[in-house]
């Protein structure tokens, strides 16, 4: 409490609200922006993104080690440009329980991560409808590894209506369970590795749901094939390897 008995803003805990003016990040007077929110939370803290919608036009950089950004009920985030919308670095950091759309198909991914030991849960991640067969979509994305990404966690997700629900580059790793896909090209795996298991894929159909592309390796964790498929609710494989 502060000397007047109102309650101080708490740095592991801060609290932005779509369109509030002059905020301190309290819960009871938060901040009008993500951005405000992320400069303000300590490393390993929360910013909690209350409901309302978000848009965006300007990269956010998620940069300080071991932050939640957490999505609560109605939180929508719309990319309004063609920039990515969240730009992970460093280590640990988790987003939990946004919706995040944009107003236009964007050739660009939703979340591009670098570094170790992230993790994406109980996202709602889709892009807006597109005309004509997938193959002539803008190459849009849920989410992108950058090269040597390490224990990357995506779980419990749903993606759709994008070109692709990730593209993971080489040497990229860590574990995609228990996720929807449908209305996509697929999971893209280009020398990345990473055991994918549990996902089930929804109406319209994907294109394919896993192509594993040139130079990727064989064995495991892609090799037998027949156990991808099994483990991935008898999953449509692309095997270009």
């Amino acid at each position: 409490m502060g000397p007047t008995g109102s309650i101080e803003p708490n740095p592991f805990e801060v609290y932005v609200q779509a369109g509030a003016v002059g905020g301190n990040g309290t819960h009871a007077n938060p901040f009008g922006t993500i951005q405000q929110g992320l400069a303000a939370v300590s490393p390993t803290g929360t910013v909690h993104i209350l409901g309302g919608t978000y848009n965006i036009t300007s990269t956010v950089a998620v940069n300080k080690a071991g932050v939640t950004l957490m999505g609560y009920p109605s939180t929508m985030i719309v990319l309004q440009a063609a920039v990515i919308a969240f730009l992970v670095t460093g280590s640990g950091v988790t987003i939990d329980g946004l919706t995040i759309t944009s107003d236009a198909p964007y050739a660009v991914e939703f979340i591009q991560l670098a570094g170790a030991n992230h993790k994406l849960v109980d996202n709602v991640i889709f892009g807006p409808p597109q005309a004509g067969p997938s193959t002539d979509w803008v190459v849009n994305r849920g989410f992108l590894t950058q090269s040597n990404v390490t224990n990357l966690i995506v779980e419990e997700n749903i993606f759709y209506s994008l070109r692709q629900p990730a593209y993971l580059n080489p040497n990229s790793t860590g574990h995609i369970i228990n996720n929807i896909v449908y209305n996509t090209r697929g999971f893209v795996v280009d020398r990345a590795i990473f055991v994918i298991s549990g996902n089930s894929w929804g109406n319209p159909e994907n294109a394919v749901d896993i192509a594993l592309l040139v130079g990727t390796p064989t064995g495991a964790p892609y090799d037998p094939l027949t156990e991808l498929v099994n483990s991935n609710s008898v999953a449509t494989i692309s095997d270009q390897r």
